[in-house]
């Protein structure tokens, strides 16, 4: 059973998407994770910690960076250097199609269950949607935001290495808690949730 199991399940990396994300997630490019989270924690204290404001912050970089390849340029044509290496600055086409499918599949999913809930038909998904919205509202009132995306990005650095390592006991254990989650749920379902009255969709005949 154990091996049949283990046959279907995909790695870590593969799960993350095999790319060059996934290498720095799981810290197989080591500069790139060292650049992610040191940037991150510069960026978390300067906003957070030492008071400097967002656009401010923000427009000053792009000052400075305008500022340096403005003149990079005029020196490079009076001295005959080489002009600043800049790719084309623009995106594709292709790129465009394919994160506009990306967020029309979450769009729809996400229209699909608000409709589910207006109609009353799923109380279980209302159930779930409520109890992730309240932990969402419960967190935001502990955290700013730029907190958690700082945590955010410390759980996406040290969560999916851990998971990688441990996996087999990771695995083991959460598959014992969702057979307790779901027994739990059935008893509360035949309890409780069948018991209340849901309202049908009537179709009227026509003649």
């Amino acid at each position: 059973m154990g091996d049949s199991h283990s046959y279907d399940r995909i790695s870590v990396h593969q799960a993350l998407g095999g790319g060059s994300v996934a290498d720095v997630l799981l810290w197989r490019k080591r500069c790139g994770g060292v650049v992610l989270l040191g940037s991150s924690t510069i960026l978390w204290f300067l906003f957070e910690r030492a008071g400097y404001n967002f656009l401010s912050f923000v427009s000053n970089v792009l000052l400075l960076l305008v500022a340096i390849l403005f003149f990079w340029g005029k020196s490079a044509s009076l001295l005959n250097r080489p002009l600043p290496p800049l790719p084309d600055l623009e995106i594709s086409d292709q790129s465009v199609v394919k994160a506009a499918d990306e967020i029309q599949v979450w769009v729809n999913l996400a229209l699909s269950i608000a409709r589910d809930i207006a109609m009353g038909r799923n109380l279980s998904r209302f159930l779930q949607v409520a109890f992730l919205l309240w932990v969402v509202s419960y967190v935001g009132s502990v955290f700013n935001f730029l907190t958690l995306v700082y945590i955010g990005v410390l759980l996406s650095l040290s969560v999916p290495v851990l998971y990688e390592k441990f996996q087999d006991h990771i695995d083991e254990k959460l598959c014992k808690i969702q057979r307790v989650i779901q027994m739990q749920y059935r008893k509360i379902d035949e309890n409780l949730l069948k018991k209340i009255p849901l309202p049908q969709n009537k179709q009227k005949k026509t003649q």
